[in-house]
């Protein structure tokens, strides 16, 4: 029987989806036998050792957790596969359970791009690595589209100072989308709108990350947020480290939590147009650009000549009524490619191009590499 320590607590979301993946394979592959160290075992003199202790008294054969004191090598003390998470940084010396935290950013900047927000923000941590990536990637891809870019990063181990958070807030051009670096932190500043008069999402668009039902629930309005794929990272995570305890070893190896969808809710459900027939439209394409629509079926969602609708469509948002279709399609089409292994045709038809002939090239125009390409490069499965 194999016997892991667990160094997880149950209190975030996150952890209980990543033990739900740990449960699913030792179910499977099992039987497994776990210890969950108490919540607190961090806070203690000598928590380290600790550690060490009742890694050697139990007999354990590996532990999955988070980490954060480089200065105890538990690798060369114990001799046993270890997969960690250090909030600080990748390690050269455990396996990692880490994240595409760059993506999860852009997936958030493009989000709030299709929305037309023109200025964005980014509420977080510094010095903590998932924080950093993720403001990162929404950052740069922000820049791409040449939007306006802001930044409030709190000092780790500590609480933001809400008053100093609430002169942000207030300076910032309204209105904004705004990232966080996880729910616990768009919570932090729905509740300071609440304080300090400033609605959501009318100047405030506002998504986190995480997709803790329970944070996201109890904020007014409910928060939109960023799933991530954690539960299969801690299936891949018992996946990996059984294959090294079967093989008596190997190097270590990284395992990888990918952002799945943005799960909208009321914080962010407003577009950022003046324009109600635009608001419309956009809403409309959003909603069925996998059904077999033409312009003409679109220009009759509002009461407007067809001329009419595409010049102030083309005002708002830079670009025509039926470019804006096609790249709402192309978006979801990368994403199911990434995300299943779904044959490309497939996965075309329920993206909304009926006419599969030119798929290839038309993918290639938006995404700069063809459909197998891009599955070879961002494949999740």
């Amino acid at each position: 029987m194999i016997r892991v320590i667990l160094l997880i607590d149950c209190a975030s979301e996150f952890d209980r989806k990543l033990l739900r993946g740990v449960m699913k394979y030792s179910r499977e592959n099992g039987p497994w036998l776990f210890y969950r160290m108490p919540s607190d075992f961090r806070r203690g003199q000598g928590r380290e050792e600790w550690v060490l202790e009742w890694a050697r008294k139990w007999k354990a054969d590996a532990i999955i957790g988070r980490w954060d004191e480089e200065k105890v090598n538990l690798l060369n003390r114990l001799n046993i596969p270890i997969v960690l998470q250090n909030n600080r940084s990748r390690s050269d010396v455990y396996s990692n359970l880490t994240g595409d935290y760059v993506n999860t950013g852009r997936m958030a900047a493009r989000y709030f791009r299709k929305k037309l927000f023109i200025n964005f923000a980014f509420f977080g941590v510094r010095h903590i690595i998932w924080s950093e990536e993720r403001c990162a990637g929404f950052q740069d891809e922000v820049e791409q589209f040449r939007g306006r870019f802001f930044a409030y990063k709190a000092e780790p181990s500590a609480n933001p100072e809400r008053e100093a958070v609430i002169l942000w807030l207030n300076a910032l051009p309204k209105p904004v989308a705004l990232f966080c670096c996880d729910d616990a932190h768009a919570l932090f500043i729905s509740e300071t709108c609440k304080m300090s008069g400033i609605r959501i999402p009318e100047e405030i668009s506002l998504l986190g990350v995480d997709n803790d039902e329970l944070l996201c629930g109890i904020s007014d309005p409910p928060i939109s947020s960023i799933e991530l794929d954690v539960e299969h990272g801690g299936y891949q995570t018992c996946k990996f480290l059984h294959r090294r305890l079967l093989n008596g070893g190997g190097a270590p190896f990284n395992v990888v939590i990918n952002p799945i969808r943005i799960i909208q809710r009321h914080s962010s459900q407003r577009y950022n147009t003046s324009d109600p027939y635009v608001e419309r439209l956009v809403g409309f394409i959003d909603d069925n650009y996998f059904r077999d629509i033409d312009m003409q079926t679109l220009v009759q969602s509002v009461p407007l000549s067809r001329r009419s609708i595409e010049m102030r469509f083309r005002k708002e948002t830079g670009t025509s009524i039926y470019q804006y279709l096609i790249t709402t399609r192309i978006e979801h089409f990368a994403h199911l490619l990434a995300t299943t292994d779904l044959p490309v045709m497939d996965i075309a038809c329920q993206a909304g191009f009926k006419d599969c002939s030119n798929i290839a090239r038309i993918f290639k125009k938006y995404k700069g590499c063809s459909p197998l390409e891009f599955r070879q490069k961002n494949c999740v499965f």
